[in-house]
């Protein structure tokens, strides 16, 4: 059975740097992109209470990450991956990420480091550390 690399992907250059790593390390995986929308994003801006504001913001949002993931897929299936499966999830992305690993027989996770240090890695955290923590399958930091 062929292993399933789930790459979790932003628009942050370290994440197409693990689409790069995982397209050489694993050529004959299924290679599973997935974006997270995070929903706190959206801010309490005045806009924010606006009805309409969080659909536009969410579709405008989608379109954003589907063109990411257009051009992450490109990428990957450039670099001779065949099997390609795209995923657009809503939710704190450290969540989404490792429970997406665990309900969809993933075999190793793939991500980005953005290289944080000092005071801002400890008032922000790293999505890749708590990932690292909190999966069930090996993740690979690509820095």
């Amino acid at each position: 059975m062929a292993k399933r690399i789930l790459v979790p992907v932003d628009s942050s250059d370290q994440a197409t740097e693990a689409c790069e790593f995982a397209a050489e390390e694993y050529p004959d995986a299924t290679v599973v992109l997935l974006h997270v929308i995070n929903p706190a994003e959206a801010g309490y801006s005045a806009e924010a209470s606006i009805p309409s504001f969080s659909e536009e913001w969410y579709e405008k949002q989608k379109a954003t990450s589907e063109d990411l993931l257009d051009d992450l897929e490109a990428a990957v299936t450039e670099a001779g991956v065949e099997s390609i499966e795209r995923v657009i999830e809503v939710g704190r992305p450290t969540k989404v990420i490792v429970e997406y690993a665990d309900d969809h027989d993933i075999d190793q996770i793939v991500m980005g480091s953005h290289g944080r240090s000092g005071m801002s890695r400890i008032l922000l955290g790293s999505v890749a550390e708590i990932v690292v923590r909190r999966a069930s399958v090996p993740v690979t930091v690509v820095r």
